[in-house]
């Protein structure tokens, strides 16, 4: 007994050997991942909040070497644009979001059930375009031509609110999550299947939900390829398609802002070029920074639940 006590004793003290520099071999991982991540933000705030001269001078640093607010204002000018940009983006994010999130658990809860008689063919409809897509042009023909989308917002929604990947994490969790017990028990009781879905399926399904919603979330908000698609009207550009054109043409601003009665020649001469891409880009990153957090708990739970249990 005693000869057994010292082996584990042993043991333990060669596993905390052996478990402390691990621990810090893992620890300076992490913490070189999170400088990686966190540094280019931190260059592009810098690159924000700095001069065009020093810009030119001196190139990119992680602290501004002379502080400017200058482009932070000169964006703030640009209010009117900026601000119908943004309310674009907010009813694309927030429109694209619940239609997407409602289609594809809607679709997700259909193929999870065994009784389902089309489950089959309905899950090749779902897994082929994983593997096979139908390509650029035949999407821009059937968006453009068969279903009129061309300068319409619903161009900037529709293409994106269903994904083959986020199906299949829907089917996957509630299958893995949603006994059939239950959804017996509730057709028993009389409950359409409708019914069934709103008042016990979804109620008790918020990790799932949190994770295609933030999926899609990220997804409306930061494209901008749509519009360069489908959009040809600025008045429909979103802040991800101002930003895309601020970075393909410098002078995308002093365009949209000559109808304000400032000359071309002296708005491009004074604007800041650099530091208000870094601006708009931070402007964009901000509001998805700060939702973050709150759905983080629900996010990875029903990522790992409906990833991993099969």
């Amino acid at each position: 007994m005693k000869d057994i006590k010292v082996k584990h004793q042993s043991g333990l003290e060669r596993f905390n050997r052996i478990k402390k520099p691990t621990n810090i071999f893992f620890h300076l991982n992490f913490i070189l991942l999170a400088l990686v991540c966190l540094v280019p933000v931190l260059v592009v705030l810098s690159i924000s909040f700095s001069s065009e001269d020093s810009i030119r001078n001196s190139g990119y640093h992680v602290f501004p070497s002379d502080f400017s607010g200058d482009a932070y204002r000169y964006i703030a000018q640009q209010g009117a644009m900026i601000l119908k940009a943004l309310g674009i983006s907010l009813f694309v994010t927030v429109i694209g979001t619940v239609l997407g999130v409602l289609l594809t658990t809607t679709m997700g809860y259909a193929l999870s059930r065994s009784n389902y008689k089309l489950k089959g063919l309905l899950t090749w409809v779902v897994f082929i375009p994983m593997v096979f897509n139908g390509g650029l042009v035949s999407s821009y023909y059937i968006n453009s031509n068969l279903l009129g989308l061309k300068d319409s917002v619903w161009a900037l929604i529709l293409p994106l609110a269903v994904s083959s990947f986020n199906v299949i994490i829907c089917k996957t969790f509630f299958r893995s999550t949603i006994p059939d017990g239950l959804i017996e028990s509730a057709e028993i009781d009389g409950a359409s299947q409708l019914r069934i879905f709103f008042s016990i399926v979804l109620p008790i399904s918020l990790p799932v939900l949190a994770t295609i919603g933030l999926f899609l979330c990220f997804a409306y908000w930061n494209d901008w390829f749509q519009s360069m698609l489908y959009i040809d009207n600025q008045n429909l550009y979103s802040l991800q398609a101002l930003l895309n054109s601020l970075m393909s043409n410098v002078d995308a601003l002093a365009k949209n802002a000559s109808s304000m009665g400032i000359s071309y020649a002296e708005l491009v001469a004074t604007m800041p070029k650099e530091s208000a891409r870094m601006a708009v880009a931070i402007v964009i990153v901000l509001p998805v920074a700060f939702a973050y957090p709150f759905f983080q708990k629900y996010f990875i739970t029903g990522l790992t639940v409906g990833a991993v249990k099969g």
